[in-house]
């Protein structure tokens, strides 16, 4: 199976809602339409308070993010992830395509088999420009 992987934002609407919906931020609509058209089995969002999300699970607003936990926290965070992928994923056959930053992936991958990180060392402007123009395609 392919499997989508796509981080959290900071900007959120301020009620309730699916998480799809949730993220309001340009990066991460681009991220979700980008993913859509990979045509992935699944997509998952990875929240920084809620671990691993379908998209159409509902959640409430938070102001958390991993880039200001220690390492420990992070460590931690991934663990959980990963034993919330582990029950919806087979880690070691499916391929994994991560659109998130180095510190919500950086304790994943050495646990997945298989996987890509199209924007690795991108900074945001050049993340959109890659997004926009694959989208355009």
């Amino acid at each position: 199976m392919k499997i989508v992987l796509i981080s959290c934002v900071n900007k959120k609407l301020s009620k309730k809602a699916r998480a799809k919906d949730l993220y309001i931020s340009n990066l991460f609509k681009l991220n979700l339409n980008y993913a859509k058209k990979l045509n992935p089995d699944k997509i998952f969002i990875l929240s920084a308070k809620y671990g691993l999300l379908e998209i159409d699970d509902e959640i409430t607003p938070y102001d958390v993010t991993l880039n200001n936990m220690s390492a420990k926290d992070r460590k931690c965070w991934a663990d959980g992830v990963i034993k919330q992928l582990k029950s919806k994923c087979d880690l070691k056959n499916d391929h994994f395509i991560i659109l998130a930053g180095y510190r919500y992936r950086q304790y994943l991958i050495s646990e997945l088999a298989s996987y890509e990180i199209p924007l690795k060392g991108l900074p945001i402007g050049k993340q959109l420009q890659y997004l926009r123009r694959h989208l355009d395609n």
